[in-house]
């Protein structure tokens, strides 16, 4: 590549990355510096439904925002009095075991729905039915369908739904996606990118608190809810991430995750064609529904294969890239870089058909994160000032669509088409 050629592509780079860059930080400094002003009165008053793990991370950062953000946690829910009991002792806030009797409250401006995800379409519907704005954790829902219908009755109404997926806080992928359609990459063909974890014993085998006894303090019953009836068992309450009924398995709680990024980074919607594999490799043993190996592919309408994999039984990473026909970018935990190819007959990057072999021609350190609390804050900003959400119910519905469409590939060991049309899977 020449030199006066680098020089024009590096600047083009930099000042489109700066551009999202300073987008993004402009959002949570909004938020910030709007809650400094806002009176006492306009205080934003939140309502927890579901108080596990998960729902206690999100209280912890809330707490620590009351201050600078003014928000307040002013009630909490849960079918389980011993988790009830002890976010009420966290929060100082009100304890309420039906969680609609939460949403009938004119004390609560939003909710966040942290349970397990056979109740996020439900419980999510009921709080747009009661004029609250909605962090719901991922996935948005437990179906295509669901999703659909949630992104439906949203276009309904002018409340705000930010899906828990908290990597869109972090600015690399709209920075990405601004580079892509300048065509710095050139035509992308590929994405992979995976979410590995290790285990030794079994996976997902989260411990059991032999406190909980159904019909004393705790209604199985009402957390059962939409799924089939089951007679009690602990494994199911407390490890239901294994179990199909209630969740997707490593699909929908850890490539939601992955999955949306890519999403988010070059601008898909749906894809055409998704085919899975996987299976129970390392864990035999397990009483798991779900495989400890996992593997998706999909190719999108934009002639571009984005493939996902994992296993739970090995944590060593793949490279997280993007291959474009110029130049091949990567995510690293700073923000990510990008390198040209080599120059071929078919593609040069320079007029003179150099290339830089091995060496980095540009590097985006990212601001944001993946992060609850600027998650949270940049609902906030949208509840106060309209700012953009991060993760909306159309992004969540693209997330829900990629991710189900492997479950149920996998399920059905079936080569799945989506319907553009009817928006619906077929074979």
């Amino acid at each position: 590549m020449t030199r006066n050629t680098r020089r024009h592509f590096v600047k083009r780079l930099a000042s489109a990355s700066a551009g999202v860059a300073a987008l993004g930080s402009s959002s949570n400094l909004l938020a910030k510096s709007y809650s400094q002003i806002i009176g006492a009165n306009e205080r934003i008053r939140l309502g927890v439904i579901g108080c596990g793990g998960m729902a206690n991370g999100h209280m912890d950062a809330v707490l620590k925002m009351k201050e600078s953000d003014n928000i307040e946690i002013t009630a909490v829910c849960d079918v389980y009095s011993k988790r009830l009991d002890l976010a009420r002792e966290k929060t100082k806030a009100t304890a309420i075991k039906d969680y609609k009797s939460l949403l009938d409250s004119k004390e609560i401006d939003y909710v966040l729905i942290a349970t397990p995800e056979h109740w996020h379409y439900q419980m999510t519907l009921d709080a747009i039915d009661a004029g609250k704005h909605i962090y719901v954790e991922k996935p948005m829902t437990h179906t295509i369908v669901q999703a659909k219908s949630i992104v439906e009755k949203m276009a309904e109404n002018n409340l705000k739904l930010q899906v828990g997926v908290q990597g869109m806080s972090d600015d690399s992928y709209e920075a990405v996606h601004k580079l892509i359609q300048e065509g710095v990459l050139g035509k992308v063909v590929m994405a992979h990118i995976d979410y590995s974890r290790n285990y030794v014993d079994d996976f997902w085998a989260s411990p059991i608190d032999s406190d909980a006894r159904p019909g004393v303090n705790l209604d199985w019953e009402a957390w059962l809810g939409p799924a089939p009836m089951q007679a009690w068992d602990p494994r199911r309450y407390f490890q239901w991430r294994r179990y199909w009924d209630y969740s997707g398995g490593v699909a929908t709680d850890l490539f939601i995750h992955r999955i949306t990024r890519i999403i988010k980074a070059l601008g898909l919607t749906f894809p055409d064609y998704v085919a899975a594999s996987g299976g129970t490799w390392n864990y035999v043993d397990s009483v798991a529904e779900i495989p400890d190996t996992f593997n998706m592919m999909l190719d999108y309408p934009e002639k571009t294969t984005v493939m996902v994999v994992a296993s739970m039984a090995n944590d060593t990473p793949i490279r997280h890239v993007i291959r474009g026909h110029k130049a091949t970018l990567e995510f690293t935990s700073e923000g990510f870089t990008v390198t040209p190819q080599r120059a071929t007959n078919k593609a040069v990057i320079s007029s003179a058909g150099e290339g830089v072999k091995g060496e980095a021609l540009y590097t985006h350190k990212k601001s944001g994160a993946e992060d609850v609390t600027l998650h949270h804050r940049n609902l906030l900003a949208a509840i106060r000032k309209n700012v953009p959400l991060k993760c909306d119910q159309n992004l969540g519905f693209y997330g829900v669509v990629a991710c189900m469409m492997g479950v149920q590939s996998f399920r059905q060991r079936a080569y799945l088409k989506w319907d553009a049309q009817e928006q619906s899977v077929s074979k």
